[in-house]
């Protein structure tokens, strides 16, 4: 892995490369659904649309084989991002959705037969839930939930006293998109390989925070979305262990992803050309590439450190509000924290404050059973991405209390 060292952070030179900021009073908070786009990845899509695009990877003249090696440098890209063995372990999907799909509809899907147990925690977004629900059902298999506790901690124990022979997966988020929750997803995924559970990582809010190490971390497969971390929609990552996917069925069938094809039979390619079937997002490869490219030129370390500080100090800043409830205090949290206000509905709060131009999230999250445990219906999120600062927290609290006086007059 790349080691980084520690740099002083200079809100206005970062926030400079950001062209969405460019009018000045934009308070956007929200990263945990979809981060803003630097220059450099924003100029990387246009350069391919404009110099270097052609399809990949079957063309034999120029174009197509600048834009072939441009994509599979985005591969490695990715390979060297996560810590990966192989390029052949990196397979480019639509999104962590579809990442989490593919390994229940191949993988699980051979593997988990009756009576078989899932395992999955109270603060799975629903893209976590939903795959493993179906599986289960196809095969008269068990889901079975590790509880957090009421600060929102998911613990090792919280996990493992759920496991029994019959465990075939354990299905986890590194981070709750929720509440924030950083989970020991390492501690787990060590123990469960011991005893020959597969494990899958929901990294979608950890890999814009956190250096990830997949082999070190010894799970089977970890997912993120691109555009949770500065990149484009509509491109994701699926790691998973070269050996399991290997030998796993293809989730797609189409061009790219056969070896021969007959009316008789067809026989498929290798990784990961086997998982990614007919023409794949290019562009999008690309882009996640230069998004990756820049966070590793800031440095990991740094983006953590400036995200754990951040939010923080905006939990600080939060507290300071009379009537304002942060949901979830769990000790290791990441970039996201969730509030209620008084009495005021969360969908009320967010619209009022987006008259301010303050831009939040609010509702269930996709995370309804993690709204049911700490018995909300929904919350208002506040998330940061590398472009936000103190600052912002403080025009948030100052929109609350803007909206809690709109609220004392009705």
């Amino acid at each position: 892995m790349i080691k980084y060292q520690k740099k002083r952070y200079n809100h206005k030179e970062i926030k400079a490369q950001f062209p969405i900021f460019n009018s000045g009073d934009l308070v956007y908070l929200d990263s945990a659904a979809s981060s803003q786009k630097p220059n450099s990845v924003l100029k990387s899509i246009n350069e391919v649309y404009t110099n270097h695009y052609a399809n990949i990877h079957r063309g034999v003249y120029k174009l197509s084989q600048v834009a072939t090696d441009m994509h599979e440098d985005a591969r490695e890209i990715v390979k060297n991002f996560i810590n990966a063995n192989s390029v052949r372990e990196i397979i480019f999907v639509r999104g962590a959705t579809e990442a989490i799909n593919l390994v229940a509809s191949t993988v699980a899907d051979t593997k988990i037969k009756e009576g078989d147990e899932i395992i999955l925690s109270r603060l799975e977004h629903h893209s976590n839930i939903v795959p493993w629900q179906i599986i289960a059902k196809k095969h008269n298999a068990v889901i079975k939930i590790a509880e957090s506790d009421e600060n929102g901690e998911v613990s090792f124990e919280s996990v493992f006293k759920n496991v029994t022979s019959k465990t075939k997966f354990i299905s986890i988020t590194h981070i709750s998109n929720a509440i924030g929750s950083i989970i020991p997803v390492k501690q787990i995924c060590k123990e469960a390989k011991s005893r020959g559970i597969y494990t899958l990582i929901d990294g979608c809010q950890a890999a814009p925070i956190l250096e990830v190490d997949v082999q070190d971390m010894e799970c089977d497969f970890y997912v993120f979305s691109g555009h949770k971390t500065y990149g484009p929609t509509g491109i994701g990552v699926l790691y998973g262990r070269e050996e399991i996917l290997s030998e796993a069925p293809p989730y797609q069938g189409g061009g790219d992803m056969i070896d021969k094809v007959t009316f008789e039979n067809t026989t498929y390619a290798g990784l990961p050309s086997k998982y990614e079937a007919g023409t794949p997002n290019i562009v999008g490869a690309i882009g996640l590439g230069s998004a990756l490219k820049w966070m590793q030129e800031i440095g990991m370390n740094n983006i953590y450190d400036h995200s754990k500080n951040l939010i923080n100090e905006g939990i600080s800043i939060l507290k300071n509000i009379k009537g304002l409830r942060i949901i979830g205090e769990p000790s290791n949290r990441g970039g996201v924290v969730s509030f209620i206000y008084k009495d005021i509905h969360s969908h009320d709060l967010g619209t009022l404050l987006n008259t301010y131009n303050i831009a939040v999230r609010t509702g269930h999250h996709c995370a309804q059973p993690t709204m049911e445990r700490y018995r909300v219906p929904s919350t208002v999120r506040a998330s940061v991405g590398y472009y936000n600062n103190k600052e912002d927290f403080e025009a948030l609290a100052e929109g609350i209390l803007k909206v809690g006086k709109v609220f004392e007059k009705v």
